[in-house]
């Protein structure tokens, strides 16, 4: 339980750093893109956006469960099992999520991709850090 514990909060730590840096280089290189997020849609008021920071930590314990789970199921070196996790992730949670999310909702393609990218990116860095933290 303990390795648990270590592995979640190591892993949303290193995503809340990404997360930080994914924000500053969407608004430096995609203005157009993080403009989208003034639409009204979005509401980061009050708790919301606590929220969103403590998602990182959200996703590595969820993921930190799911690697205890199936990390048998992933062989090669540990860049490459944290890979094939990330792709796994994206395949079963990440596309059927951003599939509802672009058919549902007033939000651009563009939007909705870089979501999608940016979600199997976070799932193969969690991946990579549980391969090499617990192999």
């Amino acid at each position: 339980m303990k390795i648990f514990l270590l592995k979640g909060f190591v892993a949303g730590a290193v995503l809340l750093l990404l997360s930080y840096a994914a924000l500053y280089f969407t608004v430096m290189f995609f203005p157009d893109l993080a403009e989208q997020y003034y639409d009204p849609i979005f509401s980061f008021e009050g708790i919301k956006g606590t929220m969103y920071f403590v998602h990182p930590f959200v996703l590595s314990f969820a993921l930190a469960w799911f690697w205890r789970r199936f990390k048998s199921l992933f062989h090669g070196p540990f860049w490459w099992r944290g890979i094939e996790m990330g792709l796994v992730y994206g395949l079963i949670a990440t596309i059927p999520s951003m599939w509802i999310t672009f058919s549902s909702l007033a939000v651009s393609f563009s939007l909705v991709g870089t979501w999608l990218l940016y979600g199997v990116f976070q799932a193969i860095v969690v991946g990579i850090i549980f391969a090499k933290l617990n192999p």
